[in-house]
C-alpha cells in the first residue's frame, strides 16, 4: 500500500503540488512572524545586555511606590557606600525642542534626559559625544533626522518655566528601546542642565559602578526603592520593552489564524475533488484486496506528505519574509522595539518556529484530508464497475441536520449581532458579542453555501452568460453542477473579502464619526493650544487677546479648567466664553438650557451628575484645590445646578460662568485651549497666516485647522486599512490558489466533456472564454457572500462602538473589491483553460 500511495503522489503531483503552496503561504506568514519578532526580541536582548555592563548596582523606585522617583539625598548616601567609584542620578522629564519653523516638536514634549559620561554612558552614540558643559545638548537620530538637525547646529530648548535656552548639538544617540522616549523624542544634557531645565528635583534611577548591591543596600537603609544588580535591570528593562513584540506577533498570527483557516478549506476541497475522481481507482484497489483502513491509510500518508513538503517550504518562504520585513523597517528608519542593534544579519529561526510551522502546517493539511480520506473507504468494490457521471454532480439538498444547524447558528449570530449593536451597553464588551455573532453566522453561511449556489450562481451569471453567449452559459451551468465543490471553493475567498469589506466599513464609519466629533469638539476653524502631556499646558491669554483685535478673525472662544473641590469631591471646573455657550458649542441639554450658565449658576454633564448624584436646582460648593496656586487663598462659592447637559462636546464636568470661574481661580488665569473663526469672506489662507502671526510670540503654542484635523485623522485610519488590506491579501491569494485548484482539477475531470463540446464546434477560445467565466462567477460568488457578512458585521461593530458611532458604507472600496475578485479569479483560470485547450480531442475522446 506504501507503494501504491508514492506512486499516487507521484502521478498527482501537479495537483498535490498548488495544494503545498496553498499550505506553503499559510505557514510562511506564521514562520515570518516568529521570524521577525524573535529577530526583535534577540536586538532588544543583545542591547540591555551590553548596557548591563556598563552598571554594577542600579536603585529604582519600588514598583508599588506612590510616586516612582528617588529624592536627591539618596544619591548622597549611595556614594558613601564603600567599593563606590562612580554613581550618578538619571534625570529624566519635560524639556521641548523648538523645530525649525519655531514651534515646540511634536504634539508631546520633548522627554529631557540625563546622559551620564564616562564608565556609566549606557547610550550608542550614532554621531558626536556626550554633553560635556551647560550649553550643549544630544538629540535622538529620528528626532534630529525629523527636525532637520545635525551635529554642530544650534537649537533652541524651553525649559520647566517655558524660557527658551540656546544650546549645541553635540551627538545623536539612538534610543530606541524606550517606546515613550522614542515616540516624543531625546532633549540630552548633563546632570546640572538636566536638573536645570527639567525642573525637576528627584531622580527616576541611580545607577552604580564599583559597589556589590549588599554594599549599597546597607548605606542607603530600607525605604521605597529596589536594590538591583546591572544584569538583573538588564534583564528587567528587556522584558518592558519585549511586550511590545509580543503585542505584534499576537496581531500578526491572528492574520496568520486567518491564512491557514483558509488553506484548510482549499485543502479539504482539493483532496474531496482527487477522491471524488480516484473513485473507481480506490474500488479497484479495494477488489484487489485493499481494507478500509489501508485505503484511509494512503489518503493521510498523502496529506501527511503534502503537508510536510507545503510546511519545509513555508518555513524557507518565513525566513525569508521575516528577513524581507526586517531590511524594510530598518530602510524605512523603523528601529522598533530592538533598537540599533535589530539587524537582517541577526535574523533567527528559532527550534521552536521550526516545530510550529511543522506542526501547524502538518496538522491542518492532515485534519482537512480527514472527511475525504473517510469518504474513500466508504468506496465499494462494485463502484469499479460503474462509470457515473462526474461525482458529486446535481441537487443539493440541505437535510435536516444541516438545516437544523444552519437556522440555529443564524438565529443566534443575528441576535447576538442585534444585542451587541442595539441593546447593550455600547464599549469592549459588546464588540467582543458581535464578533461572536459573526463567527456563528459564518457557520450557518458555511452549512447554508452548497444550497445557495445555484440561485447565486443564475443571478451572478445572468449577465456573463449572456455577453459570452454559448460559452458563458455553459459556464455558469458547470458552476452549478457541483454545489459542494464550488461552495467549498467560494467559502474560502468569502472569508477575505468579507474581512476586508468588515475592515473597509469600519474605517469610514470611522472617519465618519470623527467628522462628526470634529464638528462638536472642533466647532470653528482653528484650535490654539500647548503640547499634550506637559505640566503646563496652559496658552497665554495675550494670544487670545491678539486674535479678537485681528480682523480676519471674526470670534475668540476660551476655554479654561482647573482643579477643584466640590462639595467635598475631586473635580474638575471650567468656564468657557458666554457668548459661546448654546452658539458656536451645542451640548444636548437634558435639563434647562444654554441660558442656565450664568452668576450664581452652573451647567454639568450627565455622567458627572450620575456619578455625583446630584440633578438641576441642587446647590454644591466650589473652591479652588491647594494645588490651583492662583485660587487657593480664595473662599469657596455656592452655585446652584442649572442644566444637565450631554452630546460630544469639548467641554465637560462642572462649567461655571466666567464671573463665577475668575471668583474660584481668579481674573488672570490662562485658558487651556482657544478656538478662533475666521470672518465671512477671509480666504482660509489669510486667516491661517493671521493666527500664525499672532502665535509667533509663543514657541510652546501649537495651532490646527480644522482641515488639516480631519486629514490627519483619514490618514491616519487610510494607513491602518493599506496594513489590513495587505495582510489579508495573503487570505485571498490562498482563496484564488484554490479556485484554480479546483479548475485544474475541473478539466482534468472533463477531459472527455471538454473534447466533446471540441468536436461538436467549440473553439479553443471558446473553451477557454468557458473556463475562465465560470472561476468569473464562482469568484464573484464568494466575494458577494462576503461583501453581505462585512457590511453587515461592519455595521453591527460600529454601532457597538459607542453612542456617538456614524454608519458609513464606502461604496465604491465596496465595488473595487467585486471587480477584483472576479479579475482575479478570471486570472486564476488562465492556466487550466490553457492546458484544457491544448489537449488532443482525439485523446481525450479516447481517455478513461
Amino acid at each position: 500500500m506504501l507503494k501504491t500511495t508514492l506512486a499516487g503522489l507521484r502521478a498527482h503531483k501537479l495537483r498535490l503540488l498548488l495544494t503545498a503552496v496553498a499550505i506553503t503561504l499559510g505557514v510562511g506568514f506564521i514562520g515570518g512572524t516568529f521570524v521577525l519578532t524573535d529577530t526583535m526580541d534577540k536586538g532588544v536582548q543583545k542591547t540591555f545586555a551590553k548596557s548591563a555592563g556598563k552598571v554594577d548596582v542600579a536603585v529604582l523606585p519600588s514598583k508599588g511606590a506612590e510616586k516612582q522617583e528617588l529624592p536627591a539625598e539618596l544619591l548622597g548616601r549611595v556614594r558613601s557606600a564603600p567599593g563606590v567609584t562612580e554613581a550618578r542620578g538619571l534625570v529624566r522629564g519635560d524639556a521641548p525642542l523648538i523645530g525649525r519653523d519655531g514651534k515646540v516638536a511634536g504634539d508631546m514634549p520633548t522627554v529631557g534626559l540625563s546622559i551620564p559620561r564616562g564608565a556609566l554612558l549606557r547610550y550608542e552614540f550614532d554621531k558626536g559625544r556626550a554633553p560635556a558643559g551647560p550649553g550643549e545638548v544630544v538629540l535622538d537620530s529620528r528626532l534630529a533626522d525629523r527636525e532637520k538637525f545635525k551635529v554642530g547646529d544650534a537649537v533652541t530648548v524651553l525649559d520647566a518655566k517655558k524660557a527658551p535656552h540656546r544650546f549645541t548639538v553635540v551627538g545623536l544617540i539612538g534610543i530606541g528601546l524606550d517606546s515613550d522616549a522614542s515616540f516624543r523624542g531625546i532633549t540630552g544634557f548633563d546632570d546640572a542642565t538636566a536638573l536645570r531645565m527639567t525642573g525637576e528635583r528627584t531622580y527616576v534611577e541611580i545607577d552604580v559602578k564599583g559597589a556589590s548591591t549588599a554594599a549599597v543596600t546597607a548605606a542607603i537603609g530600607k525605604g521605597d526603592h529596589r536594590v538591583m544588580t546591572g544584569e538583573e535591570l538588564g534583564a528587567e528593562l528587556a522584558t518592558a520593552a519585549g511586550a511590545d513584540t509580543k503585542i505584534i506577533r499576537t496581531g500578526l498570527l491572528l492574520f496568520g489564524f486567518v491564512a491557514m483557516l483558509v488553506s484548510a478549506l482549499v485543502i479539504y476541497n482539493t483532496f474531496s475533488i482527487l477522491i471524488a475522481q480516484r473513485m473507481r481507482e480506490m474500488a479497484l484497489l479495494r477488489c484487489v484486496g485493499a481494507t478500509r483502513r489501508q485505503v484511509f491509510g494512503s489518503v493521510v500518508a498523502e496529506s501527511f506528505a503534502v503537508g510536510l513538503v507545503g510546511s519545509l517550504l513555508g518555513l524557507l518562504a518565513g525566513l525569508g519574509l521575516g528577513a524581507a520585513t526586517l531590511g524594510l523597517l530598518n530602510g524605512l528608519g523603523v528601529a522598533g522595539p530592538a533598537g540599533p542593534a535589530m539587524t537582517v544579519s541577526d535574523v533567527t529561526l528559532a527550534p521552536r518556529t521550526i516545530l510550529i510551522g511543522l506542526a501547524v502546517g502538518v496538522v491542518v493539511t492532515v485534519l482537512s484530508a480527514l472527511l475525504p480520506a473517510r469518504a474513500a473507504t466508504r468506496v465499494a468494490p462494485v463502484a469499479a464497475l460503474r462509470s457515473d457521471l462526474e461525482p458529486g454532480s446535481g441537487r443539493f439538498r440541505l437535510g435536516w441536520v444541516r438545516t437544523v444547524l444552519t437556522v440555529l447558528f443564524g438565529l443566534m449570530g443575528v441576535g447576538l449581532a442585534a444585542a451587541g449593536a442595539l441593546v447593550m451597553e455600547k464599549g469592549e464588551t459588546s464588540m467582543y458579542v458581535v464578533a461572536a455573532a459573526g463567527a456563528l453566522v459564518f457557520l450557518a453561511v458555511i452549512a447554508l453555501m452548497p444550497a445557495l449556489v445555484r440561485p447565486l450562481s443564475r443571478i451572478v451569471g445572468a449577465l456573463p452568460g449572456r455577453i459570452a453567449g454559448v460559452p458563458g452559459r455553459l459556464a455558469v451551468e458547470n458552476s452549478r453542477r457541483s454545489p459542494r465543490r464550488t461552495a467549498t471553493t467560494t467559502i474560502a475567498l468569502t472569508i477575505g473579502v468579507g474581512l476586508m469589506s468588515l475592515f473597509a466599513v469600519i474605517g469610514a464609519s470611522s472617519k465618519a464619526t470623527s467628522d462628526r466629533r470634529l464638528d462638536d469638539q472642533f466647532p470653528m476653524d482653528f484650535q490654539i493650544q500647548t503640547q499634550y502631556g506637559g505640566d503646563d499646558q496652559a496658552v497665554p491669554r495675550a494670544l487670545g487677546e491678539n486674535l479678537r483685535e485681528r480682523p480676519e478673525i471674526a470670534a475668540v472662544v476660551e476655554l479654561r479648567e482647573g482643579d477643584a473641590d466640590v462639595s467635598g469631591r475631586e473635580a474638575t471646573a471650567g468656564t468657557i466664553t458666554q457668548s459661546a455657550m448654546g452658539t458656536v458649542v451645542k451640548p444636548e441639554f437634558r435639563s434647562g438650557s444654554a441660558r442656565d450658565l450664568r452668576p450664581g449658576s452652573a451647567l454639568i454633564d450627565e455622567d458627572t451628575a450620575e456619578k455625583w448624584n446630584v440633578r438641576a436646582g441642587q446647590a454644591v460648593t466650589v473652591k479652588a484645590t491647594p494645588d490651583e496656586p492662583a485660587g487657593a487663598s480664595r473662599p469657596g462659592i455656592q452655585v446652584r445646578i442649572g442644566a444637565v447637559y450631554g452630546g460630544d462636546v469639548p467641554v465637560y464636568g462642572l462649567i461655571l460662568s466666567e464671573a463665577d470661574y475668575a471668583r474660584v481661580y481668579g481674573p488672570a488665569t490662562d485658558p487651556y485651549r482657544v478656538f478662533a473663526k475666521a470672518a465671512d469672506g477671509v480666504a482660509a489662507g489669510t486667516a491661517r497666516a493671521a493666527v500664525e502671526d499672532a502665535a509667533r510670540p509663543y514657541p510652546a503654542v501649537k495651532f490646527t485647522s480644522a482641515a488639516e484635523l480631519r486629514e490627519e485623522f483619514g490618514s491616519a485610519i487610510d494607513t491602518m486599512l493599506m496594513v489590513f488590506g495587505a495582510l489579508l491579501g495573503l487570505a485571498i491569494v490562498i482563496a484564488l490558489f484554490g479556485i484554480a485548484n479546483t479548475l485544474t482539477l475541473s478539466v482534468v475531470e472533463r477531459t472527455r466533456e471538454s473534447a466533446l463540446l471540441r468536436a461538436l464546434g467549440l473553439t479553443k477560445r471558446q473553451l477557454r472564454r468557458m473556463l475562465s467565466v465560470e472561476a468569473l462567477v464562482m469568484a464573484v460568488i464568494g466575494a458577494l457572500t462576503g461583501v453581505v457578512l462585512g457590511v453587515g458585521f461592519g455595521w453591527a461593530a460600529t454601532m457597538s462602538m459607542g453612542e456617538t458611532a456614524v454608519f458609513s458604507l464606502p461604496y465604491l472600496q465596496i465595488l473595487g473589491f467585486m471587480a477584483l475578485a472576479g479579475v482575479a479569479g478570471m486570472l486564476a483560470a488562465v492556466l487550466p483553460a490553457r492546458r484544457a485547450a491544448r489537449a488532443s480531442i482525439v485523446e481525450s475522446l479516447s481517455f478513461d
